[in-house]
């Protein structure tokens, strides 16, 4: 039998070969594709840094325009209103009449202040002619007690040469101990009428001031006005009754403002504090007048921010002129401030806003997510202003997915 050449057997290992190769191929490619399947897939994200926002710029704040000065009057007696000058609206001038109170308890009440003083003006100067009178019988009674010590030395001599009797000496030393005592009886005399003068002049005091009291409370018959003004309220009419009191527990009889100079009060956030200070100007625009701007400036700040809402109460002062704007007018405030430090500009989309802190989605070096709590500051739309919690070098996510998490990797390219 004749053997197959070698030239024979090489063509078929090589067909051999042939065949396995073309049925492993396919085999090979489905195994790396279920491999690449199988590993977990790196999600790629557009990423930037922060930028800052302008330094020099303008923001808008609401606010309600108020009166300068904007007080209620009220009566300080009780009493009938006797006649009435003004209405709401008329223009009154500071110590201008408003209203006349008739007070009839109150001029009954005077009358009697001036009859008590009266009374203790007659009380006083009696206690004080009585006491001066006693100052006059304690001068006689020191004169003849002094007399009388004198004398009684005079007739002791006498008895000590045996010129007199014992009896006549004991005599003159009666008269001696007698006006001591009349002395004595007299200062105790004076010491009593002094402080009956004393309690009548503290008494006479006390009634000057009762009388001042009242007669003070009679000059407030007349309701006046306490600055130049507008009349804004008007609470009473002639023979209306009238009740002393205060705001707590009466209704004002008027109220006046003054409208030629006006205030607003809006409350700035923390961003821009450091911007603020008296004199800064401003322009109010007021909608019902939109082609008019009105030039107003800081007048002063609370100096100190509400916790709750991190703003700063600040008071802005403007003009008046011709009267057209009104208290209680809605009011638009225009500030134009350079920051020193502006704050960070992201794009909306990448503040993460789910339960809790806003957020924003920093990659690291590593390509690990870390979801870094911010604080925001203005929201202008497509941008919000971030004012804490980022840094200059931070890398964030431009349009984070709604399921990233705080740790996942990612493939960052920069925007």
């Amino acid at each position: 039998m004749k053997r197959p050449s070698s030239r024979f057997i090489m063509i078929a290992l090589v067909v051999l070969v042939g065949l396995v190769a073309i049925g492993a191929v396919p085999r090979l490619r489905q195994s790396a594709a279920l491999q690449r399947m199988a590993a977990p897939t790196i999600p790629t994200v557009t990423v930037m840094t922060p930028s800052r926002a302008p330094g020099a710029t303008d923001f808008t704040l609401p606010g309600s325009i108020q009166a300068i000065q904007d007080v209620p009057i009220f009566a300080r007696a009780d009493g009938y209103l006797k006649r009435r000058f003004v209405d709401i609206g008329d223009r009154v001038q500071q110590g201008q009449v408003l209203a006349e109170l008739d007070t009839p308890e109150l001029d009954q009440q005077v009358a009697q202040g001036r009859a008590a003083l009266a009374q203790a003006q007659a009380s006083l100067a009696q206690a004080e002619s009585a006491l001066q009178q006693a100052r006059a019988t304690l001068q006689h009674n020191e004169a003849t007690a002094r007399f009388n010590g004198i004398t009684l030395d005079r007739w002791r001599e006498l008895k000590r040469r045996e010129l007199v009797a014992q009896q006549d000496v004991d005599n003159f030393q009666a008269a001696s101990d007698g006006s001591r005592a009349d002395v004595a009886a007299a200062q105790a005399n004076i010491d009593a009428l002094a402080a009956s003068a004393n309690a009548a002049r503290a008494n006479v005091v006390a009634s000057e001031a009762n009388l001042r009291r009242l007669t003070d409370l009679q000059s407030y018959q007349t309701l006046r006005a306490p600055f130049t003004g507008i009349v804004t309220v008007r609470n009473v009419d002639q023979g209306s009754l009238i009740s002393s009191g205060s705001a707590t527990n009466a209704m004002p009889a008027f109220r006046v403002a003054q409208i030629d100079s006006l205030r607003i009060f809006v409350n700035v956030p923390q961003t821009f504090v450091s911007s603020i200070a008296p004199g800064l100007s401003t322009d109010t625009v007021v909608r019902e007048l939109p082609n008019r701007v009105f030039k107003a400036s800081v007048f002063s700040t609370a100096e100190a921010l509400d916790p709750a809402s991190r703003t700063l109460l600040t008071e802005i002062h403007m003009r008046n002129e011709g009267t057209v704007l009104r208290p209680g007018m809605y009011a638009d405030v225009n500030f134009h401030v350079t920051r020193t430090n502006p704050p960070f500009l992201l794009p909306a989309t990448a503040v993460i806003i789910r339960s809790g802190p806003p957020r924003v989605a920093v990659v690291g070096p590593d390509g690990i997510v870390h979801l870094q709590q911010v604080q925001l500051g203005r929201d202008l739309g497509s941008t919000v202003e971030i004012i804490g919690g980022l840094g200059e070098q931070d890398t964030f996510i431009l349009t984070p997915a709604d399921n990233v998490e705080d740790g996942a990797r990612v493939n960052p390219v920069p925007v």
